[in-house]
């Protein structure tokens, strides 16, 4: 894995992709260690504010250096990070987290699942998947609240593409699982990511269908080096630093085998 690096990157778009959600793309050489599932800390320029603030990779271009950042104006960090024009300079802490394993999707029937603010993250697995071709099949089930269905233009792209609507203004009319369940999808593999309660069902549907799961946790962090422990998550295996059965989902994740984890 390379070296972490805290590094200036430069602003050089910005746009409203949704209420609330916001697209920034900077240009950096840590976006030539990139990888999908993985992520970055971005620092306020509000000294009051010290710790940076973990954001996944939405997309990657290595020969272009630029990162793709999809997020939700969530507190008063991203909230400056909505203000910043082009040249704005920024620094972040990167490249962070494990990210997804897509040699397990090797001549497999893939599934990609994901849930609000974790949908992002899968674009780049779902563009990576496509570009390589090696999966046997790619099938996409994405969660949103109502019609705002940002991203999902860009993943019809990559593979079939299922959506399901809290409100059932697009698509299935309840969750992920609930359109899984109506199209009849099966996989051998499936990555997902998404707040914890699509997660347990992401786990237990790839019991269901005899799957193997992959799944990114979206939990809070701090330091996002290991230091602090305060994104730890139970596991069934000891983890050497802690020497309990947790694991840290900055250094660790953020991305598990579903079958490691206890949630």
């Amino acid at each position: 894995m390379p070296k972490k690096k805290k590094i200036a990157a430069e602003v050089i778009s910005q746009k409203v992709l949704a209420e609330g959600i916001m697209d920034l793309k900077l240009k950096t050489v840590l976006a030539e260690d990139a990888n999908p599932g993985q992520f970055i800390g971005i620092y306020p320029k509000n000294k009051s504010t010290l710790l940076p603030r973990p954001i996944s990779i939405c997309e990657f271009d290595k020969s272009e250096q630029t990162l793709r950042i999809v997020y939700r104006i969530a507190g008063s960090g991203t909230a400056e990070f909505a203000l910043y024009d082009d040249n704005t300079m920024v620094d972040i802490l990167g490249i962070l987290g494990n990210g997804f394993p897509t040699d397990k999707a090797d001549a497999k029937d893939v599934l990609i699942i994901g849930g609000g603010i974790g949908v992002p993250p899968l674009l780049g697995l779902s563009k990576e998947l496509f570009d390589k071709k090696a999966a046997k099949s790619v099938k996409m089930v994405m969660g949103y609240r109502n019609a705002d269905t940002f991203l999902a233009d860009e993943f019809s792209k990559y593979g079939d593409l299922y959506i399901a609507t809290e409100d059932g203004s697009v698509g299935t009319k309840g969750n992920v699982i609930d359109a899984c369940r109506e199209n009849g999808i099966k996989a051998d593999v499936i990555y997902a990511c998404g707040p914890m309660p699509m997660l347990r069902g992401v786990a237990s549907y790839a019991k269901e269908i005899s799957a193997k799961a992959y799944i990114s946790l979206e939990e809070r962090m701090a330091c996002g080096v290991g230091a602090c422990l305060g994104c730890v998550c139970k596991t069934k295996n000891i983890d050497e630093h802690s020497h309990v059965n947790n694991a840290r989902i900055c250094t660790d994740g953020p991305v598990f085998d579903a079958d490691d984890l206890e949630i």
